[in-house]
C-alpha cells in the first residue's frame, strides 16, 4: 500500500500527475502547466518530487496486482469486426483460459503456413 501520509494534495491528484508524466514523457514544467488548466496550482519541484518519491511505488505495487502466469500459454488468433473494420485479435491465453496479454492488427503478421499434400 503507497502512504500518502502527510501531503498537502489529495492522493488522485498526485497519481493523475505521476502517471501522465511517465506515460507521456512531458517535462515537469509542461506538467505544470496542465495541472494549472485543471485548476491544480502546483510548482514543477513538487511534481518532480512526486514522481522521484511515488513512481518505484507505484510500479511496485502494479506488478505485485498483476500476479505470475503459468508456464504453459498458447497463442490465439481470430479475425473479428472492430467500429467497422475487419482486424486481426491476437490473444495470448494461459493453460486456465485467462489472456495474459492481447493485440489488434489491421493485417496478418505472417502468412499464413502451407500444409504438405
Amino acid at each position: 500500500m503507497i502512504s500518502f501520509k502527510g501531503v498537502q494534495y489529495p492522493k488522485d491528484v498526485i497519481l493523475f500527475a505521476v502517471f501522465f508524466y511517465v506515460r507521456y514523457g512531458v517535462s515537469y514544467r509542461d506538467l505544470e502547466e496542465i495541472m494549472a488548466e485543471r485548476g491544480i496550482s502546483v510548482d514543477h519541484t513538487t511534481l518532480n518530487r512526486w514522481v522521484t518519491r511515488y513512481s518505484d511505488a507505484i510500479a511496485d505495487a502494479a506488478r505485485r496486482r498483476k500476479g505470475l502466469c503459468d508456464r504453459s500459454w498458447r497463442m490465439d488468433e481470430t479475425y473479428i469486426k472492430v467500429k467497422g473494420a475487419w482486424v486481426y485479435l491476437y490473444r495470448a491465453v494461459d493453460k486456465y483460459g485467462k489472456t495474459l496479454d492481447f493485440m489488434l492488427s489491421p493485417r496478418r503478421n505472417k502468412p499464413a503456413p502451407i500444409l504438405p499434400a
